[in-house]
């Protein structure tokens, strides 16, 4: 079995390499910007230097309570939401998939003490293992004065158009860092169709800004990003129909969740038999995965190369004969 961890592509690492060594007179961060509104479906896109980064500058821009699902997020949500001293609001889930029905006591308490709106922050897969019914959680959003932030880090470039896509939300995040959907190593961006976003945040904007060369390689990335996310998600729905204990088995995803009663030996054994470099095993109970008792399997950090029906099986033997 052959797996390697996620990197940028040699493609890409040669465009920014090349865009440093000659000093090209282009402006690279508009095309990435235009490439990825292309792709979003927003009118207006900003780069920055890391997922955080996008966060904060959101974040930063927004006067009013941040909700936050109780697992299946990202810990950074409530973080950078402390550190502006936005008052943070965590409502119910299903092991991180959001259940509209979940929301109305939260928007109920909320329209009781005045509140003028609300901010959801969501991401695209609950703990990377189960879609979110984006569209879904976006009617109900508007419907109930709400403003919807997806953090599609691992959702952008979906082939369904489910997920990072600006008519099922009001701002996307994402992280363009490894081991992301478009795997740049290094950067982020905001998407969204309202510009008061960036006019509320520009000396932010202007500090962490991302650079040019760093811009060309993210152009190439776009179209790299594309492919790996429809075969991750393939790779995964092909090794939750093989396992057993499968948290969220008919979801779409780009991990794989299953229930343990020893995660943390069940952990460590896995560890030891995918001796890749870089992270591939995650335990729980993790709120950026589930808050119960399992394993991650996250395909969604290997390379392209290693998607490939011989290895899944492998994956797939070597968890069953360890698991049982």
């Amino acid at each position: 079995m052959n797996l390697k961890f996620k990197k940028p592509s040699q493609e890409t690492r040669i465009a920014i390499s090349n865009a440093y060594k000659y000093y090209e007179n282009k402006d690279y961060i508009k095309e990435a910007e235009g490439k990825i509104r292309s792709k979003t479906n927003h009118k207006y896109v900003k780069l920055v230097n890391s997922g955080k980064s996008a966060i904060l500058m959101c974040l930063n821009s927004i006067n009013s309570p941040i909700l936050i699902p109780d697992q299946g997020g990202w810990h950074g949500f409530r973080q950078i939401a402390e550190f502006l001293n936005k008052e943070i609001i965590e409502f119910k889930t299903y092991k991180g998939l959001i259940n509209i029905e979940y929301l109305s006591s939260v928007i109920e308490n909320l329209n009781e003490n005045n509140y003028p709106k609300g901010t959801l922050l969501i991401t695209s897969f609950a703990g990377y293992t189960a879609e979110q019914p984006v569209k879904e959680i976006y009617k109900f959003a508007d419907e109930n004065n709400l403003l919807l932030v997806e953090d599609a880090s691992g959702g952008i470039l979906d082939n369904k158009k489910n997920l990072g896509n600006g008519k099922h939300s009001d701002i996307i995040l994402c992280s363009t860092g490894t081991p992301k959907i478009i795997n740049l190593g290094y950067g982020g961006f905001i998407s969204t169709n309202n510009h008061e976003i960036f006019e509320e945040s520009k000396l932010l904007l202007k500090t962490l800004s991302l650079n040019n060369q760093i811009a060309k390689g993210l152009i190439n990335e776009i179209d790299n990003g594309k492919k790996y996310f429809k075969i991750a998600t393939r790779s995964c729905r092909y090794i939750k129909k093989n396992l057993e204990n499968v948290i969220h088995e008919d979801k779409r995803g780009i991990n794989v969740i299953i229930s343990t009663d020893e995660p943390k030996k069940l952990a460590i054994i896995l560890k030891g038999k995918f001796n890749i470099n870089g992270s591939f095993i995650t335990k729980c109970p993790n709120y950026n995965r589930i808050k119960e008792k399992a394993v991650a399997i996250e395909i969604k950090n290997l390379s392209l190369q290693c998607l490939n029906k011989e290895n899944l099986d492998q994956i797939i033997e070597t968890v069953l004969n360890h698991y049982r």
